[in-house]
């Protein structure tokens, strides 16, 4: 039996990105890669690239010399790039950086072991078409071996939205939703290998609408229907826009026991100026009030959002109504950012506000994001919670896992396995994490 070629995977960007590594690896387990912790260690090299920071191909080509080492020591080492530079990059990247042997978009990865065996040829491998049929059905069948009681699963990709500032519509096309019988298929896989918390994926996963057995279904129907998976105790889904958050799923949050009470809304800014701008099509008192019913559906709902400051044209007073909005929201978590140009978009050709105001805003933000969401974690001490435990923690007879509203808790249970779920009383909260014991 011929020694397994190993692969080493440098994944950038969101959960799309992870899950998309992970079934890279599997697809090329197919071809006799098993995956590996370190570059050095590996007869290919991928690197899975996201678009949506400024200048992010500079930075995987800076990451590329980094490897020139590595393949003058071992000139059969393959080298590619993956994602959503590699799609908008495409010749580009193999130009700059000839010790590149493949590049593949996100469309096309289930394409690798061709592309592998091309590059095994002594040839150059370029694939960023948007081909016509569906990457998930040429996907192997997912291995059975046992893996970590969570997992990310992508039901949709792509997005018709066109916010002024995201590539996405450009990298990953318009908005796909797999069918639901895959979805379902896949589910009880993980299930079997022994996953109990899925998060359903997709760039605008709350505007699913895959083909079931009776015609479309909504995201909704389908949270449903993985309820009804033996084995499968919690379902969250990411990332959502707030246009497709209908009834029917701000219901599902208050009826369907195992959707978890949170829930990532990004509004990216507080000013119906900016909003415009953005392209987002929505206000912020639609957001406001959207947020109001999403609480009367489950009160103890713990909120999460994205957003941009210094967006081009951002005034003092579009900033202040961010801060306002915050404050109205109050948030439990939320990532913001300083607007960074992406090449290709609208926003991209518009002046940019000076950047010394827009660092003094984002501080200002993240200053208030994280004292709202501390004050939330000191609200959960004395409370009791579930806990999905994940790994073994830093110290002797330690857990680490997640509670249903996505807080990190760590507990000593030296009797506790990954994957049990247990309940928790709140004993302390640190920066990002509580600490418990076991009840």
């Amino acid at each position: 039996m011929s020694e397994a070629k190993k692969l080493f995977i440098k994944t950038y960007g969101c959960q799309m990105n992870v899950y998309d590594s992970e079934r890279m690896a599997e697809t090329l387990g197919g071809s006799g890669y098993e995956t590996v912790e370190t570059a050095d260690q590996a007869d290919m090299i991928l690197l899975n690239t996201c678009h949506i920071r400024e200048k992010a191909a500079e930075k995987i080509y800076s990451e590329l010399g980094r490897f020139k080492g590595l393949k003058a020591a071992k000139p059969d080492l393959k080298i590619g790039v993956a994602g959503c530079v590699a799609q908008a990059e495409g010749e580009e990247i193999m130009k700059r950086q000839p010790m590149v042997d493949l590049v593949v978009g996100p469309q096309s990865y289930h394409r690798l072991p061709e592309m592998e065996a091309k590059v095994t040829e002594g040839k150059k491998a370029l694939d960023t078409d948007f081909p016509e049929e569906d990457k998930f059905e040429h996907m192997p069948k997912r291995p059975k071996a046992s893996r970590g009681p969570t997992a990310f699963l992508t039901v949709q990709e792509g997005c018709d939205k066109f916010c002024a500032f995201c590539v996405v519509p450009y990298t990953r096309g318009a908005e796909v939703s797999r069918p639901v019988e895959r979805i379902l298929t896949e589910a009880r896989e993980l299930v079997e290998r022994g996953v109990k918390e899925i998060t359903l994926l997709g760039q605008n996963v709350n505007a699913y609408h895959g083909l079931g057995k009776d015609g479309p279904m909504t995201l909704d129907q389908l949270i449903w229907a993985l309820n009804d998976v033996d084995g499968l105790e919690r379902i969250r889904f990411t990332t959502s826009h707030p246009n497709d958050m209908t009834d029917a799923l701000i219901a599902a949050h208050g009826e369907c026991e195992k959707l978890m009470p949170y829930l990532h809304l990004p509004v990216q800014s507080g000013s119906d100026h900016i909003l415009k701008r953005m392209n987002r099509n929505h206000t912020a008192e639609e957001y406001i009030r959207l947020i109001e019913r999403i609480r009367a559906a489950r009160p103890d709902i713990l909120l999460s959002g994205d957003f941009i400051v210094g967006f081009p044209e951002e005034s003092d007073a579009d900033f202040e109504d961010t801060m306002s909005l915050v404050r109205e929201v109050n948030y439990g978590q939320a990532y913001s950012f300083k607007y960074s140009s992406r090449p290709g978009t609208p926003a991209a050709e518009r002046a940019l506000v000076d950047a010394a105001v827009a660092d003094e805003r984002l501080q200002r933000l993240q200053a208030l994001l994280s004292e709202q969401q501390y004050a939330v974690q000191d609200t959960m001490v004395g409370r009791e919670v579930s806990v999905l435990f994940e790994r073994e923690g830093r110290l002797e007879g330690q857990m680490v896992g997640k509670s249903e509203y996505l807080h990190a808790v760590h507990v000593t249970a030296p009797n506790t396995a990954r994957g049990d779920i247990r309940k928790v009383r709140i004993v302390n909260t640190e920066r990002n994490s509580l600490g418990g014991e076991l009840i």
